[in-house]
């Protein structure tokens, strides 16, 4: 008979919680490359119990980052049940991911290595994330306001791109919702 896994002790949770408060910390002021000890010594913990909870970055990363992308996944399904147009959602989920991908430096370019990498553990969160705004662009496009030759993957590259932009010129990230507006019109039909 399997036996059930045995959930984590109180302590332990709260180690692994305090972690990644702290890695979401470090990595938004230090990119994806951030220093691990950083994060430890943030966290209060020694480097070894940070290694016990996330045996590498990628472990690290996954597990910060997994949840950015799950929620994003979640929220465009809680968009599209909203009581909103197919545009409005599409339009508030496209905001949501440009600043949350542009909350971590570095982010833009680990969600394409994530994306295009079946072996990362990122690979299926992120997977996740661009269907799910893929069918708001797919329930926009049924109602007519958007362009029938935009693609899921080209929603989610115009996405990156502001994102990547924000990341590389901070002098430009008070100008992304403007940015995104410009986007977002250019994706419009407009037949």
């Amino acid at each position: 008979m399997p036996v059930e896994p045995r959930a984590p002790r109180a302590d332990a949770q709260r180690n692994r919680d305090r972690i990644l408060t702290e890695a979401a910390a470090v990595v938004a002021e230090q990119g994806t490359q951030a220093s691990l000890r950083d994060v430890a010594r943030r966290a209060g913990i020694g480097l070894g119990t940070l290694y016990r909870h996330f045996p590498t970055r990628e472990d690290l990363l996954e597990a910060l980052l997994g949840r950015r992308f799950d929620h994003l996944a979640t929220r465009a399904d809680t968009l599209a049940a909203a009581d909103l147009s197919a545009e409005a959602a599409l339009a508030d989920w496209l905001h949501e991911f440009v600043l949350g991908a542009g909350a971590f430096h570095d982010l833009p370019a680990t969600l394409l290595a994530a994306l295009h990498d079946p072996d990362s553990g990122l690979h299926g969160s992120c997977l996740r994330m661009r269907r799910a705004g893929g069918r708001l662009l797919a329930a926009a496009q049924r109602d007519g306001v958007i362009r029938p030759d935009v693609e899921p993957v080209d929603l989610f590259a115009l996405a990156n791109a502001l994102s990547w932009v924000g990341d590389q010129a901070p002098a430009l990230a008070e100008r992304r919702d403007h940015l995104l507006q410009l986007v977002l019109d250019g994706l419009r039909s407009h037949g």
